[in-house]
């Protein structure tokens, strides 16, 4: 039921008793306006800057439909809102507004005893509440350290590859807000939130919880509660992922550079250590590891000289039990014929209208074929299907879904700017379908790293990008947590980080224990893959004992197969991301609120991984259960713990009661010594 009750100059308009919006002539709930955008670029830095705004406070209203489940208002016959109740979801949408408008701002009722969690991956802040964030895809900065390579910028910790306006409080209510503009979500006051765009989104949309107003449980209670439920109908309005091919949960996924002997060199190495290997992941298969880096290729092609005979290598790995995987991007190298034919057929971003628009990458110049274009969407899918899929790939890294500059041209006479934060989401459908065309769904993979709001639909896993291979809280290895965390409870339920890192040379590379540490945490993720170990010290097949920590770790992550497969299918089943924020099962308990350092993983483990490289001890909180401590067999009640924690030996518990204790005790049993 709807209800509105009129208020001093104004209305407060409710939900099944939860009050949703508030409206007076000080403080109207609704705002727009018109104000020029200015686009800045630095070295590959994009920043969006307003000027010379023209506002239109709507201070009055008229209430012309109001029917239980439906009800619109119109704001001084500038812009009209209508609400519609289905089920648990109000759905809010916007018309009968100037075609010129470009700014928009709704004030929504808040709390201020709630926690905000979502808006994609957050690498810095888990709990929103008291923050404003801004919304735009955007690349962190190389390294992702203090200072990127050329030292020339820092590194803009609020922003992300993969944000989304979509967000989940802790008062038992959920809010989509459906645009592709630049948006900014403001917490910081108490009894409101502040939503802006860039333009009038198409629809907002509050999840309302079926126990909303039921009394908040006692603090340490135990039982399903109302989040999942919530989170799993988040989860359903935004899409879900499909789950990943088993074969992924075999081992690891290692990535490889320099030729064919290199390759082989690898296989023979892990193979001999006793490591657990999925898949290689080649990524100069096509001469370069990605645009405009090492290599002579210009086409995403196979390069015949550096991987000779490469199908035959592909099937023969896979009959051992290894997949191969690739790379691939938007962006093509203007001396390659696959530019060429793009090119000659109209089929690339415009700069000004004529020329193509052309980005350095690594010192060579690209150009991104236009998503917005059917033809040229077929012809990548194409591409997709012939050079990686038609010689046997099982998967790729699809880069750059974030790189379309603010000011370029499309063919479908879009605002760049506008269509910038969809264009991931139609750069993981172009690969997404590409691999449905073959057949080969539920066989063949791929990373994005780039997402927005409706990427979950097509993406079949994020990639968190590289982080540095140091401690560092908000950009090295730690940031990863919060971003899993908050990624789960945007609706993503398959992602992972590069366990290798990536390279620092103002900071210095990390340890061989530092690697370590990033090998405990992904054997208790959804994937175990390193793609470049360039930035963690000495890698694996140059350090005997790095080798050794490999073969102990990629045996436990794969010993964990029916436990990973039982949360991927809870997240298709349910909603349920396999990476957790506790507060999902013990949302009676206020202490799980401020954890930031610590998941769960499925309903039944909880990890704290070490940051350090020495500390040999970890500090963890767990909520009222019965818990074991995975290397010990020592049971916890909850509460604040302290357990050894050396390389190689993770603070993990699992609860007593899980269905796979067995399978934990066997781990503890028979995992590898170090």
């Amino acid at each position: 039921m709807i209800d509105i009750e009129a208020a001093q100059d104004g209305f407060a308009l409710f939900v099944e008793g939860r009050k949703v919006l508030a409206h007076s002539r000080r403080a109207p709930c609704v705002e727009i306006g018109v104000a020029e955008t200015a686009v800045r670029q630095h070295r590959g830095s994009v920043r969006l800057h307003r000027r010379r705004a023209v506002s239109i406070p709507i201070r009055s209203y008229k209430v012309f439909a109001n029917e239980g489940e439906f009800c619109a208002l119109d704001f001084d016959g500038k812009i009209r809102m209508a609400l519609r109740l289905e089920g648990a979801r109000l759905r809010m949408s916007f018309s009968l507004y100037d075609a010129s408008i470009n700014f928009f701002r709704i004030r929504l009722a808040a709390f201020h005893d709630e926690s905000i969690f979502g808006l994609g991956e957050r690498f810095s802040h888990l709990d929103l509440k008291g923050r404003r964030v801004r919304l735009w895809v955007e690349e962190r900065g190389s390294g992702r350290g203090a200072a990127d390579h050329a030292g020339s910028r820092r590194v803009d910790h609020d922003s992300s590859c993969f944000p989304s306006p979509v967000f989940i409080s802790t008062r038992k209510y959920w809010c989509a807000v459906d645009t592709n503009a630049h948006t900014i979500m403001d917490f910081s006051r108490r009894a409101s939130t502040l939503i802006e765009a860039w333009a009038v989104p198409r629809e907002i949309v509050l999840g309302i919880g079926t126990k909303a107003q039921a009394p908040q449980a006692e603090p340490g209670a135990r039982g399903q509660g109302e989040a999942p439920e919530l989170v799993g109908d988040m989860s359903s309005y935004l899409g879900r992922q499909v789950i990943p091919p088993s074969w992924v949960y075999d081992g690891a996924i290692i990535g490889v550079q320099g030729g064919m002997g290199v390759l082989q060199e690898r296989a023979e190495a892990c193979l001999a250590s006793g490591s657990k290997i999925a898949g290689f992941l080649i990524g100069d298969w096509c001469g370069r590891a990605h645009p405009g880096g090492a290599g002579s290729g210009s086409d995403w092609t196979w390069d015949r000289e550096l991987y000779p005979d490469l199908p035959r290598q592909i099937a023969l790995l896979r009959s051992r039990g290894i997949r191969v995987l690739g790379s691939l991007s938007p962006m093509l190298r203007v001396d390659g014929e696959q530019y060429a034919e793009a090119a000659r057929s109209l089929w690339c971003v415009k700069e000004g209208g004529r020329k193509d628009y052309t980005v350095t990458c690594s010192g060579s110049p690209h150009a991104m074929v236009d998503l917005s274009n059917p033809a040229a969407f077929a012809w990548l899918k194409e591409l997709i299907k012939r050079e990686l899929l038609g010689i046997g790939m099982s998967g790729w890294v699809a880069d750059s879904g974030e790189a379309l500059p603010p000011d370029a041209v499309l063919s479908s006479g879009e605002e760049a700017v506008l269509a910038h934060n969809r264009w991931p989401v139609l750069w993981a459908r172009a690969n997404r379908e590409a691999i449905e065309d073959s057949g080969r769904l539920g066989d063949a993979i791929f990373f994005s790293r780039g997402g927005w709001l409706g990427s979950t639909r097509y993406a079949m896993a994020f990639w968190v990008g590289d982080r540095a291979p140091v401690k560092e809280r908000k950009a090295g290895f730690a940031s990863t947590i919060p971003a899993a965390i908050s990624a789960g409870l945007s609706g993503a339920g398959f992602w992972q980080f590069d366990i290798g890192g990536a390279e620092q040379p103002a900071r210095g590379k990390g340890s061989p224990t530092g690697l370590l540490r990033r090998m405990e945490m992904a054997a208790f993720t959804p994937f175990f893959r390193a793609e470049d170990f360039s930035g963690a010290g000495p890698a694996p097949w140059n350090d005997p004992s790095s080798m050794a920590m490999l073969s102990r770790m990629t045996e436990v992550f794969a010993s964990l197969k029916p436990y990973h497969m039982a949360a991927a299918a809870e997240y298709a089943e349910q909603g349920l991301p396999p990476i957790r924020h506790p507060w999902l099962h013990y949302e009676g308990d206020s202490e799980v609120l401020g954890l930031s350092l610590q998941y769960m993983y499925g309903r039944d483990l909880m990890i704290a991984p070490s940051m350090g490289a020495c500390e040999e001890l970890t500090s963890l909180y767990l909520p009222e259960d019965t818990w074991v401590h995975l290397w010990s067999s020592r049971e916890f009640r909850g509460g604040g713990v302290t357990v050894e924690s050396p390389p190689g030996y993770p603070a993990v518990f699992y609860r007593s009661e899980s269905r796979f204790a067995s399978l934990f005790d066997a781990i503890r049993r028979t995992a590898k010594r170090l």
